[in-house]
C-alpha cells in the first residue's frame, strides 16, 4: 500500500495539470470573446459620434456658425502616448478652436526672397481692423415662421429686413426654445453678410441673433420705435459692415466671443452698448450675462 501512493498522487497531479489547462484554455477563449465583442462595440460608436458630428456641424451652419471636423480616435489601435500632450481646447459656444489663431495673422517662416518677384506693398488703409463694426447688424421682422420639412429642430423664417427685394429665408434653431408665435410679427436683430449656407435642402440667408445660456435662448428686443432696415451699430467701434464676410477670414468667430448681454440686459460688444442710432440701446428681456449667437 505504501508503494501505491506515489502512483495516486502523480494521477492526481495530472489531472490538476489537465484541468489547469483547461480552464486557462476557456479563460484565453472567454477574453477572445470580450474583446471582439468590445471591438464591435467599438465600431458602433464610432459610427453613432460620426453621425451625430455631421448633423451637429449642419445644425451649426444653419445658423451661420462652421465648426471644425470631430475627428474620432480608433480606440481599437489607441495605445497611451510616451509624453502627455497638451489638451485641446475645448469647444464652449460657437467659436471654434482654431478662431483665435485665424483671428492673428500668423508670422510666415524667414526665407529668402526672390529678387525678380517684389511682393507689393499694401497701403496701412487696406485692412480692415476686426470688430463688430464687420458684422452687417439690422432690425428685422419675422413675417413668417413654419417647421422645417426635414429637420425637427429647425425654424424656416421669412424675414423683412426693410430691403426692396423680397424677405429672405433664414433657418434657425429655435424650436427647442420657443413657439412659432413667440416668433411670428415679432421685431428681431438679424446677422445679413453671411454667406447663404443650404441646410437641408433649404437656403439660410441670414442669421437671427440670440442671447444665449445653458439654459435660456431668447431674441434680442430692439428699442422702442426701430424699424425694418435700421442698422444696429456700436458707436465705440465705428465702420461699415463687409458686403459679404468671408467664412476663411473667421471674422464672426472672432467677433462673437465678445458679444454678451451684460448684468443689467444690454447688448454689448467688448462692454460697449449695441444700439440703433437715435433709438435707442439693444436689449434682452430676460437673459443676463450671456453670449450672443
Amino acid at each position: 500500500m505504501r508503494r501505491a501512493a506515489p502512483l495516486v498522487m502523480t494521477e492526481v497531479e495530472q489531472r490538476l495539470s489537465g484541468l489547469k489547462n483547461k480552464v486557462s484554455l476557456l479563460r484565453e477563449q472567454k477574453i477572445a470573446f470580450q474583446l471582439n465583442t468590445l471591438l464591435a462595440e467599438n465600431e458602433q460608436l464610432k459610427s453613432q459620434v460620426l453621425s451625430l458630428s455631421e448633423e451637429y456641424r449642419k445644425l451649426q451652419r444653419a445658423n451661420g456658425r462652421l465648426m471644425p471636423d470631430c475627428s474620432v480616435p480608433n480606440l481599437a489601435k489607441a495605445e497611451p502616448p510616451a509624453s502627455p500632450a497638451p489638451a485641446a481646447a475645448a469647444v464652449s459656444e460657437p467659436v471654434p478652436p482654431a478662431a483665435e489663431e485665424t483671428c492673428a495673422k500668423k508670422e510666415k517662416p524667414a526665407g529668402k526672397k526672390k529678387a525678380d518677384k517684389p511682393q507689393p506693398q499694401q497701403s496701412k488703409g487696406e485692412e480692415k481692423p476686426v470688430d463688430v463694426s464687420r458684422l452687417d447688424l439690422r432690425v428685422g421682422r419675422i413675417v413668417e415662421v413654419g417647421r422645417h420639412p426635414d429637420a425637427d429642430g429647425l425654424y424656416v423664417e421669412q424675414i423683412d429686413l426693410g430691403e426692396q427685394a423680397p424677405p429672405r429665408t433664414v433657418c434657425s434653431g429655435l424650436v427647442k426654445w420657443m413657439g412659432e408665435d413667440a416668433l411670428r410679427d415679432r421685431l428681431a436683430v438679424v446677422l445679413c453678410n453671411l454667406k447663404p449656407v443650404k441646410m437641408r435642402g433649404v437656403s439660410s440667408e441670414a442669421m437671427v441673433m440670440c442671447a444665449s445660456g445653458e439654459t435660456l435662448v431668447e431674441l434680442l428686443d430692439p428699442p422702442a420705435g426701430s424699424v425694418p432696415g435700421d442698422r444696429v451699430a456700436c458707436d465705440a467701434f465705428p465702420g461699415q459692415p463687409d458686403p459679404q464676410l468671408n467664412p476663411k477670414k473667421k471674422v464672426l468667430e472672432c467677433v462673437l466671443p465678445d458679444l454678451r448681454v451684460d448684468q443689467a440686459g444690454v447688448a454689448t460688444y467688448k462692454g460697449a452698448p449695441l444700439s440703433v442710432p437715435g433709438k435707442g440701446t439693444v436689449t434682452s428681456n430676460t437673459a443676463r450675462d450671456s453670449l450672443i449667437k
